[in-house]
């Protein structure tokens, strides 16, 4: 009985185990929506304290991947300083195409879902327009010019499925002014004419601050973000399925103080556990990507079953890699996130422990014993 209950846990991580991949995505997945806003100042010859141009803009993008995103943003920008008044409450707008680049996935891989913490790079060209309803307004450039944007974001995200982004972005937008007359010409606003723009002069740059607020829709994942995909050949997933299966039917027909005695031996050695009635349901099995901690949609799917106001134990284990000391971190972590998901859905915690390396299988798992 003991191997069976051991092989049951093994075949069930095997099963429910991700990997680097995220699964595919359809159309309309990984869409955001955001709103930013705050002020810009010209790059060169002005005190940064003052002459500060508010702005505000509207951003929608969509992930490719959990890396690489493209953005459509469009700004608003209010204010005349320090240049000439156009005799218009909005100055001007740009509307960019932003390549947006998440370089922590990048160089950190994607753990299945987003980070708390992320810093993301944006780059892109786009289209300027100037209003202006004065007469005083006469300068060289043209209404319309060709623009540049690039920026760092220092995101937050949060929200039960972090579906909420918070981020402060630093930017610089270029300005590709044209003209045909000498270069260095200042006009009547302080932006350099060269002949040879377009080009990315600083002189015809503004210096950028905002910070905004993101939503990102429901995938049909069922989640607000990327999913692993499940590596494992899909005949092995079948066979192993089947495994399973057997398995589960042979416990439910052992005797109830034969399931006690696997259940015991699961998480035998925890100091306060009091096995009463239990039955093969009472168990629900939490698989983790190897070296993880975070839990998958999967796994949040599965501890969804324990109704609030349930009384749990959670044990975690780990896989025979790396050392006694990380796999007994790592055992504490991932039964440390069960315990956190379900105390948010209103389940009582009776306790939570990491119990390292349990037989000399793969094993990286939490087992909820639901009272």
């Amino acid at each position: 009985m003991k191997k069976i209950a051991l092989f049951l846990a093994v075949a069930t991580m095997a099963v429910t185990a991700t990997a680097q991949t995220v699964a595919e995505s359809k159309m309309l997945d990984n869409i955001y929506l955001g709103i930013n806003g705050g002020v810009a100042v010209k790059s060169t010859g002005i005190k940064w304290t003052e002459n500060l141009n508010p702005n505000f803009g509207v951003r929608i993008g969509r992930w490719l991947t959990p890396v690489f995103g493209l953005a459509l943003e469009g700004t608003a920008y209010l204010s005349n300083k320090p240049y000439i008044s156009t005799g218009t409450f909005i100055r001007a707008t740009n509307v960019s195409l932003l390549g947006t680049f998440n370089f922590t996935n990048l160089f950190g891989g994607y753990p299945g879902q987003p980070r708390c913490f992320e810093v993301h790079g944006i780059y892109g060209l786009g289209w300027g327009h100037l209003f202006r309803s004065c007469s005083k307004c006469t300068i060289y450039e043209p209404d319309n010019q060709m623009t540049s944007k690039a920026g760092i974001d220092f995101v937050f995200n949060f929200g039960a499925q972090r579906q909420w982004q918070f981020y402060i972005e630093p930017s610089v937008s270029w300005v590709f002014l044209s003209s045909n007359k000498q270069p260095l010409v200042q006009d009547s606003y302080g932006l350099t004419i060269s002949g040879s723009q377009p080009c990315y002069n600083i002189n015809n740059s503004i210096t950028q601050l905002n910070a905004g607020l993101v939503y990102k829709f429901g995938n049909s994942n069922g989640t607000h973000n990327f999913a692993l995909a499940d590596a494992g050949d899909s005949r092995e997933i079948s066979r192993l399925n089947g495994i399973i299966n057997d398995l589960r039917a042979e416990l439910a027909k052992k005797p109830k103080n034969e399931v006690r005695e696997v259940v015991k031996e699961v998480i035998k050695e925890v100091p306060s556990t009091k096995i009463q009635e239990v039955r093969v349901e009472n168990l629900v099995f939490v698989t983790f990507a190897q070296g993880k901690s975070l839990l998958t949609s999967d796994a949040m799917k599965a501890l969804d079953s324990v109704k609030p106001g349930s009384h749990v134990q959670i044990v975690g284990t780990a896989s025979p890699e790396g050392t006694p000391e990380l796999n007994q971190r790592l055992s504490q972590a991932r039964a440390d996130a069960v315990a956190a998901y379900l105390k948010d859905r209103g389940v009582v915690i009776d306790e939570a422990i990491g119990k390292g390396v349990q037989g000399n299988t793969s094993n990286r798992l939490a087992i909820v014993y639901v009272r």
